[in-house]
């Protein structure tokens, strides 16, 4: 079956750093583009980054522009979100998500797979 596994996750104080890995089986991970989304408590899910699958080519949303680095092992089935200067806003369960053709425009019933998420917590 298919799977998507978050981890790496954690409680980390503001400033700090944290990697985040999404361990993919069950499709062929090479062929789709990938993304992290989160969720806040009590807010919607918010698109966070994506990776295409052959260019490599990253996008990242203004939140995060600066601080976040997104990367993948295609080799290794692995997607990373490297975080750095974490602020408390970051706090959100991160998920990790695959889809054909990744578009700016992206609604979460679009993506083909979901993971179950990883809870990320930035508090003094």
């Amino acid at each position: 079956e298919v799977q998507l596994v978050e981890s790496g996750g954690g409680l980390v104080q503001p400033g700090g750093s944290l990697r985040l890995s999404c361990a993919a089986s069950g499709f062929t991970f090479g062929s789709y583009d990938m993304s992290w989304v989160r969720q806040a408590p009590g807010k919607g899910p918010e698109w966070v980054s994506a990776i295409n699958s052959g260019r490599g080519s990253t996008y990242y949303a203004d939140s995060v522009k600066g601080r976040f680095t997104i990367s993948r092992d295609n080799a290794k089935n692995t997607l990373y979100l490297q975080m750095n200067s974490l602020k408390p806003e970051d706090t959100a369960v991160y998920y990790c998500a695959a889809t054909k053709y990744f578009k700016t425009t992206m609604a979460p019933h679009e993506y083909a797979y979901w993971g179950q998420g990883t809870q990320v917590t930035v508090s003094s």
